[in-house]
């Protein structure tokens, strides 16, 4: 008799052979207070916050991976060996052709946005970055009714907020964060077309605010660079097709169009 209130199921085979029973997290707040994703309109501004880079509030640099795709990306980066070093690391029932299949060593190194050089299997282990501390300011100045919704591009990565677009919504994501180097790297071993790996990861930034207005959104990048994490202006939400959702990227990679 076990009741599920939240949380999620994952498939992280290589780490559990059997089930994941998840955290949940319960909040209670005024109604009123609530940012409802819903509420994502035509006219509203997109303020991207960087994944990578190293904030105030952390230790380290931080390759910006966050905790979504690693399995694809420690298997598609790292070399064959790795499966004779660490047979405890994969689902032995994964295609043994799949199972690191890669070119790099753990310990290969990786230049970084700051000139630093970083062993790769460092840059696939770096922690998911909080965003806490800013989103905490923000809402503490004040700025929670200009927002209209914040989205954590976690599983669906830059196309997750097709989960909650309203029909008739286009979001046009054209003024994206450089691609991080772990990314890069990824996509290079891997050879993923990168349509599919802004599908996969958050390739730049991995929160984003839908901003009623202007001042809002400057007030949102101000917070977020104070606390050293490079925040801008990466995109807008325009009407679109009746009945449709729609995502375009438009990036130094191509241009791509997702639809639900």
């Amino acid at each position: 008799g076990i009741v599920l209130t939240g949380g999620e199921t994952a498939d992280v085979g290589d780490l559990v052979r059997t089930i994941i029973v998840d955290s949940t997290v319960v909040a209670r707040l005024p109604r009123d207070h609530v940012i409802d994703n819903g509420n994502i309109s035509k006219g509203d501004i997109v303020v991207g916050l960087a994944s990578s880079g190293r904030a105030s509030y952390e230790t380290t640099y931080n390759s910006g991976i966050g905790s979504n795709g690693l399995t694809s990306a420690r298997h598609d980066t790292f070399e064959k060996a790795l499966a004779g070093e660490f047979p405890e690391s994969f689902d032995p029932s994964m295609p043994r052709d799949l199972v690191y299949s890669g070119d790099l060593k753990l310990e290969d190194l990786v230049e970084v946005d700051n000139g630093e050089k970083v062993p790769a299997g460092k840059l696939v282990l770096s922690p998911t970055r909080s965003y806490a501390p800013i989103v905490k300011r923000i809402l503490a100045e004040d700025h929670r009714k200009s927002i209209h919704g914040m989205v954590h591009c976690s599983g669906g990565a830059q196309t997750k907020v097709l989960h909650f677009l309203n029909e008739g919504l286009h979001v046009v994501k054209n003024n994206l964060l450089k691609t991080p180097p772990v990314f890069r790297m990824i996509q290079e071993q891997s050879k993923t077309p990168w349509e599919e790996m802004y599908k996969v990861f958050n390739m730049g930034h991995r929160m984003e605010f839908y901003c009623a207005d202007q001042a809002t959104a400057d007030a949102i990048i101000a917070i977020s660079k104070s606390f050293d994490v490079e925040a801008q202006i990466v995109g807008k939400v325009e009407a679109g097709q009746p009945g449709e959702k729609r995502v375009t990227i438009e990036s130094e990679h191509g241009h791509f169009e997702y639809r639900k």
